[in-house]
């Protein structure tokens, strides 16, 4: 049986962390390839990007494998595609330094060691392998498989409106409050750094979050001369903003820069990679996580389109009134259309049983790569925004992101249940 007074612990990280950095440059370069495809009339299903990003010291590096427009290709002097020695185009790698310089500068990162101006950025990006291309192309033939093999989790509850856990989502807001005021230029927070992680205790009560016993955040300065205690009168209001009234105590702990000073911060002060923060990503270790990323792969890649389709099924199980809490794993194998299997865990909140939510969820929605791509609308440029702050729990954009937030399949749930 589930303990129902405990604690639980989720962190985050900002936007200028240096693996978030990474996430960012990688989700633009997604966004890039499908702008691209827009306006040039590439089919947008044709688009392929698996994207990898390093960042260090002054030093970002872009790897991976697309297919991209003409327009993204360096040509030689007689307007052709120039190849390289495997028979792959060659991309033109000005856009894609353009793109990353841009995400670095609107992170804010202008410091000596990892400025937006000054930093060297390589491309080596190629062609997608062939291998794999003909597994998943469509070519007209709207069955086609999977990108790759994989299993995928999807999660909600009602801890919050939102239908997210509790401790990811306020670990999550903390920081994207002190990332506005720290941008508004204006209050105090303008003295604090882009680099910034949170972390945030939460106690249950008869299963429920009731408050916050322990607050850890480490925020990069600017300011070389402020102590921990500064930073703390800094970002105190903030992160009472940003927490439900009431769930800060006498008794809740503060660990605010408890190493001291902060003022090397992101690639600068330790090498980030794109990939490395996935539990952040999505539900704080509440849930499991299916082991693959998220960030720089197109929605071919059910690593990333069955986990936004699962997080769709499970908010939306939720939000019909089936149960409280659910968790949802799709499985794939590459080249292979249909999920090879549906399960479902209530949790013991279930009003119907897992074996009927698991068949409702079938006749609800097509879980084919082609299907969710449909239905969620993914093949657009929407994936910069989600590189920070979670993939779920967010408000669905009148551009389609975060369209796997809605709840327009509680009719149809409800209906396929009775």
């Amino acid at each position: 049986m589930a303990r129902s007074s405990y604690l639980f612990t989720s962190e985050s990280v900002a936007e200028g962390h240096p693996d978030k950095v990474c996430d960012r440059i990688s989700d633009e370069v997604v966004d890039l390839v499908f702008r691209e495809a827009k306006k040039t009339g590439m089919d947008p299903s044709r688009v392929r990007i698996a994207c990898e990003t390093l960042a260090t010291t002054n030093r970002v590096v872009i790897a991976g494998e697309v297919r991209v427009p003409e327009t993204l290709l360096k040509k030689g002097k007689d307007g052709k595609v120039l190849l390289d020695a495997a028979g792959n185009p060659v991309i033109n790698p000005s856009k894609f330094k353009a793109i990353a310089r841009k995400a670095i500068r609107t992170i804010g990162y202008e410091q000596s060691g990892f400025h937006w101006k000054t930093a060297k950025i390589d491309v080596l990006l190629h062609g997608q392998s062939a291998d794999i291309a003909q597994g998943v192309d469509e070519g007209g033939n709207k069955d086609v498989g999977a990108g790759d093999q994989g299993i995928m989790f999807g999660y909600a509850s009602r801890e919050t409106p939102e239908l997210m856990p509790a401790p990811i989502y306020y670990a999550h807001k903390i920081l994207s409050v002190l990332t506005d005021a720290r941008k508004e230029g204006t209050g105090p927070a303008k003295v604090l750094g882009p680099d910034a992680k949170s972390q945030v205790t939460v106690r249950y009560e008869d299963g429920k979050p009731v408050g916050v016993t322990q607050i850890v955040l480490s925020t990069q300065h600017l300011d070389a001369s402020l102590t921990s205690a500064d930073v703390r009168k800094i970002v105190e209001p903030y992160i009472r903003q940003a927490l439900p009234e009431g769930w800060i105590s006498k008794d809740t702990v503060w660990h605010v820069n408890p190493t001291g000073k902060f003022v090397v911060g992101g690639p600068d002060g330790d090498a980030g990679l794109t990939g490395r923060k996935i539990i952040v990503d999505t539900y704080g270790g509440a849930a499991p996580h299916g082991g693959g990323a998220f960030s720089g792969k197109d929605p071919t890649k059910v690593d990333r389109s069955a986990a936004y389709a699962a997080r769709y099924l499970a908010k939306n199980v939720v939000a019909a009134g089936l149960a409280d809490r659910a968790t949802i794993q799709l499985s794939y194998a590459i080249g292979v259309a249909q999920p090879l299997s549906i399960y479902v865990d209530l949790h013991g909140t279930g009003k119907v049983s897992e074996e009927v939510v698991e068949g409702a969820l079938a006749k609800v929605m097509d879980l084919t790569p082609h299907g969710i791509r449909t239905k969620l609308d993914l093949n657009k440029a929407i994936y910069a925004k989600t590189s920070s702050y979670g993939h779920f729990g967010r408000k669905p954009g009148r551009d389609g992101s975060f369209s796997w937030e809605k709840t327009d399949l509680v009719d149809a749930l409800k209906a396929a249940v009775k």
